[in-house]
């Protein structure tokens, strides 16, 4: 398997996980780990299939929070993911805590805000351009579910922090091809500016 088909049938996978489609998910990311048994990224969704098939409520947040974390550092990514679903020993019952902790642990680590404190801190009035400056040149923030990373480009687009909504977009774009909430807000961001290809 040549490493452009392993990454077209990855894509594949993910692309049918996020359409509920577990077994074409599961079959895909299987052939690449028969091909590549060093392959993290196809570990982690063989076992995200799986959890997904066995009815586990949190598996489709687990991709999720996974898929985010790749955009970021792909390497980082599949460790601490191998780390959680080693961790959880098949059940997805303290989903939160095994979420909380190590990403508590990391904030620490490499001076990062959740989200979530960011959301908090604009729901108390402030200010989004002068909040996102003062934590983007001092630290930076950190995403844990879809959701919050559509509201935040979003708002990086509402803001005019279109170059950067840009570079999130395409990133996240090349993760979920099909994604329409993810095609809408590339829309609204060509419809707003005008910006360099």
């Amino acid at each position: 398997m040549g490493t452009i088909s392993k990454y077209k049938i990855l894509s594949q996978a993910k692309e049918n996980f996020s359409r509920a489609e577990y077994k074409n998910a599961l079959d895909k990311f299987a052939q690449v780990l028969q091909n590549d048994p060093d392959s993290k990224e196809a570990f982690n969704g063989v076992i995200l299939s799986e959890m997904a098939m066995s009815g586990e409520e949190g598996a489709e947040a687990l991709f999720d929070y996974y898929e985010i974390l790749r955009v970021e550092d792909k390497e980082e990514a599949d460790a601490i993911m191998s780390e959680i679903l080693e961790s959880m020993d098949g059940t997805l019952e303290k989903l939160s805590e095994v979420f909380a902790e190590p990403l508590r642990n990391r904030l620490e680590f490499e001076e990062g805000i959740l989200y979530s404190d960011f959301q908090k801190i604009l729901d108390e009035g402030g200010d989004f351009v002068e909040t996102f400056e003062n934590i983007m040149f001092s630290t930076r923030v950190i995403i844990t579910n879809k959701e919050d990373f559509l509201d935040f480009l979003d708002k990086l687009i509402e803001h005019d922090f279109a170059q950067m909504a840009l570079t999130y977009l395409e990133n996240a774009l090349s993760v979920y091809p099909g994604d329409k909430l993810l095609r809408k807000l590339l829309k609204k961001l060509a419809q707003g500016k005008n910006i360099e290809n």
